[in-house]
């Protein structure tokens, strides 16, 4: 009996230490990079430390206004890609960055990484037919290695800005566009701004007075939409609608589907 529950035990550490170290690299620590809680106006004058030109040449390249990316064309220009990760990878932010650096930072490293794993698999029909696509620590950054789920939530989630969640791009069709320029500390609040909008706006979202068909993104990571201290997803809609309509806080809401297939140019 003691020698089986000696067995027994052993599982249990053994399942506690994989439980852990996924939790880890999911992301529930920022594995001692920098982050800033955004406290202060974004819109104001910075100048840029890192120089992100050769992603935004990329972006401009091969993602469309729409969001659409050019894979094929990207496998072309894979050499450039890896030298900005690599050079970013050489830069890494230090607590002496405004938080407009680090946002711009780790935004642009989630997203160009995101292509290259990718490139890495392709062709493919969707991120999730990749092992470990968010758990996997696969992005370099100074002498740690992160997963992109490190990257999501163990940085840009505990930064407190909702907004990040339509700049970062999972590569599947139900997501917020890939924007084509590059986020910069000098734009990133006109950015952020930008593509919130857009995503809010688009077709991806239905939205009347009293009822809101959302995307999944609004209820898988409600708590962050927080509006005067409180969780509020549909104060958070009304702000960035085109729209001359006034949503009910007592709307229903309900959500699509999310489609994880590839979002590649035809």
């Amino acid at each position: 009996m003691k020698h089986i529950s000696k067995i027994i035990l052993f599982v249990f550490f053994l399942q506690l230490l994989q439980s852990c170290s996924l939790l880890s690299a999911a992301g529930l620590n920022s594995q001692g990079q920098p982050v800033k809680k955004v406290s202060e106006d974004l819109s104001k004058e910075i100048d840029p430390l890192i120089d992100h030109s050769s992603w935004d040449v990329l972006v401009k390249k091969h993602v469309s206004k729409d969001g659409w990316v050019d894979y094929k064309g990207f496998l072309n220009d894979r050499k450039q890609l890896q030298e900005y990760l690599k050079m970013l990878s050489e830069n890494p932010p230090s607590e002496d960055w405004s938080v407009q650096e680090l946002l711009a930072y780790y935004i642009n490293m989630y997203n160009a990484a995101t292509v290259a794993l990718i490139l890495e698999n392709y062709p493919l029909k969707s991120i999730k037919d990749i092992s470990g696509a968010w758990t996997k620590a696969i992005v370099p950054i100074g002498d740690k290695t992160l997963s992109l789920g490190g990257i999501e939530n163990g940085i840009l989630r505990k930064m407190d800005e909702p907004r990040i969640h339509f700049a970062i791009n999972c590569a599947s069709i139900s997501c917020p566009n890939l924007l084509n320029e590059a986020y910069t500390a000098d734009k990133i609040d006109a950015q952020l701004n930008k593509v919130t909008r857009t995503f809010i706006n688009s077709s991806k979202n239905e939205i009347s007075t009293n009822h809101l068909k959302l995307s999944k993104i609004f209820d898988w990571y409600q708590k962050d939409f927080i509006i005067q201290g409180n969780y509020n997803v549909i104060g958070f809609v009304n702000a960035y609608l085109f729209k001359k309509i006034k949503i009910s806080p007592d709307a229903t809401i309900e959500y699509f589907e999310y489609d994880w297939n590839l979002n590649e140019q035809p």
